[in-house]
Formats: C-alpha cells, sequence, structure tokens
C-alpha cells in the first residue's frame, strides 16, 4: 500500500484559519523542501489559549501572530521537538505573554554534526520551563492536551492529543505531504516504528501536522506509514543482498526518483534503518556506524 499522501489545501500566510471549534492555525513564511508550506502555528481554544510549535522568529511571522492573538490570552505555550522551523519563537511569545514554555525538554542523546545536516536543524538553546513527559495532561479554558512521547524524528519529540476533539498534533512525527525524516543519532528506527504503533492504537480521527493539511483518514494513513518504512527495510536488504555497500550508494539506487535536494536526509533515514537492522542482528558491519561505513548482510 503507498501513503495517502495530503497535499493540497488552501491557505493564505500570516491570516489565521478557522480549522475546527477550538482550533486555529497560522502558517509562516518559511517554505522549503523540509517545511513544505511553511510551519503551522495551532493556537487552541478561545479567549485562553494555548500555543504548539510557535515556530521561527522572522518579523513577519512574529507580527502575524501577535495579530492573531490580539485580545486573548495566552496560558501556555507548547513545542513538539527542539527544530529551528518549531520552537525559536516560544520563549519569546511565553514571555510576552507571561506563561511558560512547555515540552519534553532537550534531547537526550546531543545531534551529530559532520559533513551532511538536514535543513531545518537543531535549536540548541531551546529549553522548556515546564519538562513533561507521556501521559502528561494539561487543562486549560475549554480544552485538554494530553502528551505523547513519541521518539524516531528526535529522542525528544511530543505530540498532543486534544481531548476535546480527538485531535493529535504530531509535529514532524506523521505528516501529510512527506515521510518523516530519522536522523541519528538522536533519531532512531525501532523508536519511531514504535511509535508509529503507539499513535495508531489511540484511534484519533483527525491528525494535524505542523507542515501541510491534515489527516483524516487517520487509521488508514498511519498504517500505510508504518508499511512504508518496512518496505524500505526491506529495499535495503535487497540492495544490499546484490553487492552494495555504501548508504550514498543505497540512496542513489533508492530514492533516484525523489529531488535531490532531499537526499542527504534520506542518508540518515537509511542510516537509522542500518542501526536497527544491525540492533537487530540482520546486518553487520567492521566499525562503528555511520555515513561512509561498508555494511553488509549476517
Amino acid at each position: 500500500m503507498g501513503i495517502p499522501f495530503v497535499r493540497s489545501f488552501e491557505f493564505d500566510y500570516g491570516v489565521a484559519t478557522q480549522l475546527s471549534p477550538l482550533v486555529q492555525r497560522v502558517i509562516a513564511d518559511n517554505p522549503g523542501p523540509f517545511t513544505y508550506t511553511g510551519t503551522g502555528v495551532f493556537i487552541i481554544g478561545k479567549e485562553s489559549v494555548c500555543v504548539i510549535d510557535p515556530g521561527p522568529t522572522t518579523p513577519d511571522h512574529m507580527a502575524a501572530i501577535d495579530l492573531a492573538l490580539d485580545g486573548r490570552t495566552v496560558s501556555h505555550v507548547f513545542v513538539t521537538h527542539h527544530h529551528v522551523d518549531h520552537s525559536p519563537l516560544a520563549k519569546p511569545l511565553a514571555e510576552k505573554h507571561g506563561c511558560k514554555v512547555y515540552g519534553f525538554g532537550v534531547q537526550p542523546v546531543p545531534p551529530q554534526g559532520g559533513e551532511i545536516r538536514l535543513e531545518a536543524g537543531d535549536d540548541l538553546s531551546f529549553k522548556p520551563d515546564v519538562e513533561i513527559r507521556c501521559g502528561h495532561i494539561v487543562k486549560g479554558d475549554g480544552w485538554t492536551l494530553e502528551a505523547i512521547h513519541t521518539p524516531g524524528h528526535t529522542s525528544n519529540h511530543l505530540c498532543y492529543a486534544l481531548h476535546e476533539e480527538n485531535t493529535l498534533f504530531s509535529g514532524d512525527h506523521i505528516m501529510g505531504w512527506s515521510t518523516s525524516v530519522v536522523s541519528p543519532p538522536d533519531g532512531h528506527m525501532g523508536d519511531y516504528l514504535d511509535s508509529l504503533n503507539k499513535v495508531l492504537a489511540k484511534k484519533f480521527d483527525v491528525i494535524r501536522p505542523t507542515h501541510g493539511p491534515a489527516i483524516t483518514d487517520v487509521q488508514t494513513f498511519v498504517q500505510a506509514y508504518i508499511e512504508h518504512r518496512l518496505i524500505r527495510e526491506s529495499q535495503i536488504l535487497e540492495a544490499l543482498g546484490s553487492g552494495l555497500e555504501k548508504i550514498g550508494d543505497i540512496v542513489a539506487l533508492l530514492y533516484k526518483d525523489v529531488d535531490k535536494r532531499l537526499h542527504p536526509a534520506a542518508a540518515h533515514s537509511v542510516l537509522s534503518h542500518m542501526i536497527y537492522l544491525r540492533e537487530t542482528n540482520r546486518v553487520t558491519a567492521d566499525g562503528i556506524d555511520g555515513l561512509r561505513q561498508s555494511y553488509r548482510l549476517v
């Protein structure tokens, strides 16, 4: 089964769009190969609201958020994870409204440098005022959010479930327009598959990713997301069986029809698969895992 991607939706930059009785979204003007049309900032509630993933600190985006929040009280700011398209505005926004930033905390495994880095990049200054864990529930004025720890894209990734609408704000864990990057050592493929199955079991009505439109056929979509990763795993094993050993060669083969700007991210995902396959004794190598390592079947 292919992933039934959802890519088309109507929006205007800088405008707060009402998506449901409790949810509005403002899309930041930072489109790109990793952000799609830009960061979608969710405002939940009516008079007293919370904000999820405030986004970047560009002047136009900050002005748009201020306009959307004019006359309202912000009681909480939530962050799904520490990437620069999600978290930089969190602290300034919370300070402006006299509230606190909530998130998992700094990533347990520091990001790895090197010759290939993802465009989105890490917000190394991110640190929440209040560290929360899986199952933490926050109640606001007419809304209830539950934190769900979903490591994989990053080790400190949280999704947030809105109880009143059975909706999941999925950050970058699940996106309607694309698959998510899983980049070692902070990202882990085994954790990612476990987290996808955790979401599948909760049977949400709607998933609202930070980038792109909502996912409404949730069970079909998440199951296809899981199957995609398992198929990619099989393709990597097949490529190794054909004699390929280097991640770069495998990426060139498996992603030949994908925008080459995304190949560095694909290399990180393939590396994450290799690490997981090695951990589960299906692949071996002579040294430490890395983008330049040579891998072979056990």
